[in-house]
């Protein structure tokens, strides 16, 4: 059965307040965490405030973007009154619906939401490596909803969002390079029943056992920590700035200076695409393929292994140019052959001829694909070309 599922890293969550005078749960010290009384435990308190608005603007959008309906005809008639904690986690009744209260304009308007399962993403960096390992792992599943946050930076505030995940029977994956906050983490979801996964700590110890050498324990980018501006570093900056000079067919007297050249028509993702090998060191220049407009010379006149061609479903470009018109302005009333499906159909026809014209070229399907995995099929093609591994045939599509 499909569920929604949401990785995320909630990093102002405000603690619901307790009975009057219940103090909040904090750790003893920086590697232990105390135990609350049962009256504070996350799962069994009796009353419970509305949230904080943040954390109703998350639930409200998972709502929505999960298709779920929001009942808004059911006001709450007075708000001197506090709700009832929802059911334990692990209770017969936890995997019932639930009732979040969301607030709007000072009215409390009642939303129906289906319990999911929840992912929450933790990091005392930028929570790049957390993010990545979630969403390799998510890419096993379907139906899978994914929203991005802040990271942490102390163990308050981590406490708060393992108490909101124990409420909500989430899930921890955490990327602490903080031995003492990975601790409490370990600590906190083993005393509140938080299934849980430290991503970084194991390969840490790994490979400072490997390498006989303690690690630092500072994430990257904490005060202190000064890192060599390498001669890579100075490639990936020169790298980003000629790609943003290349976009769009900006000066083609440039391509033979291009590691890559990507072509396609409109709204194939080149310039994400672009920019995104950029941030990897490649120089990367896009040229678009617009019916009536010359492509230039340059372009065929360069090493033909630079160049990859892009092209894409064309009912999918369709949707896709018709919110880039939207976007721009242009109503429903003003027809323009950029988004009409005929149009469409012709420029990838005549895409597809200047591909077959130049068999070179790979030609890789973006339709589905995410931004990083075109890049991968991009990057894997180049170095196969610039090694001799494989030499593609434009009857072959990636």
């Amino acid at each position: 059965m499909a569920f929604p599922a949401a990785a995320m890293s909630l990093p102002n969550l405000r603690q619901a307040p307790t009975a009057a005078g219940a103090p909040e749960p904090k750790p003893a010290s920086p590697n232990q965490v105390s135990l609350p009384s049962d009256s504070e435990q996350p799962q069994q308190t009796s009353r419970k405030s509305r949230g904080s608005p943040q954390l109703n603007r998350w639930s409200m959008a998972r709502a929505i973007r999960s298709g779920r309906k929001l009942d808004r005809g059911v006001q709450k008639a007075q708000s001197t009154e506090l709700e009832p904690e929802p059911a334990p986690v692990g209770s017969p009744d936890s995997n019932a619906n639930n009732h979040a209260w969301l607030g709007n304009s000072g009215n409390d308007y009642f939303m129906e939401v289906t319990t999911g399962k929840q992912i929450y993403m933790v990091s005392d960096g930028t929570g790049w490596t957390a993010e990545h390992s979630v969403n390799a792992a998510l890419g096993q599943f379907e139906h899978c909803l994914v929203d991005r946050g802040c990271p942490i930076d102390d163990v308050e505030r981590l406490l708060e969002i393992i108490k909101q995940a124990a409420k909500e029977g989430a899930m921890l994956v955490y990327t602490l390079a903080d031995p003492s906050m990975a601790e409490s983490a370990r600590q906190a979801c083993s005393l509140w029943g938080v299934p849980s996964t430290d991503v970084l700590g194991p390969i840490t110890e790994a490979v400072a056992s490997h390498l006989g050498v303690s690690p630092s324990g500072l994430p990257r980018g904490a005060p202190g920590r000064n890192f060599a501006l390498t001669d890579e570093y100075f490639r990936r900056i020169e790298s980003v700035e000629f790609t943003i000079k290349q976009d769009d067919g900006a000066l083609p007297q440039n391509l033979h200076k291009a590691d890559i050249i990507l072509a396609g028509v409109s709204r194939t993702g080149k310039t994400p695409l672009s920019i995104y090998l950029a941030q990897k060191g490649y120089k990367v220049a896009n040229v678009p393929i617009v019916m009536g407009v010359q492509l230039p010379k340059t372009l065929f006149q360069v090493d033909p292994e630079k160049v990859f061609g892009l092209t894409i479903n064309p009912v999918v470009l369709q949707t896709i140019r018709r919110v880039r018109a939207k976007s721009l302005g242009f109503g429903t009333e003003a027809r323009s052959n950029y988004s009409e499906m005929d149009y469409v159909r012709e420029e990838l026809e005549f895409a597809g001829k200047i591909f077959a014209q130049n068999p070179g070229w790979p030609v890789i399907e973006v339709t589905g694909k995410a931004i990083e995995e075109t890049a991968a099929v991009v990057l894997r093609l180049y170095h196969d070309r610039k090694q001799r591994c494989s030499m593609p045939r434009i009857s072959k599509r990636y």
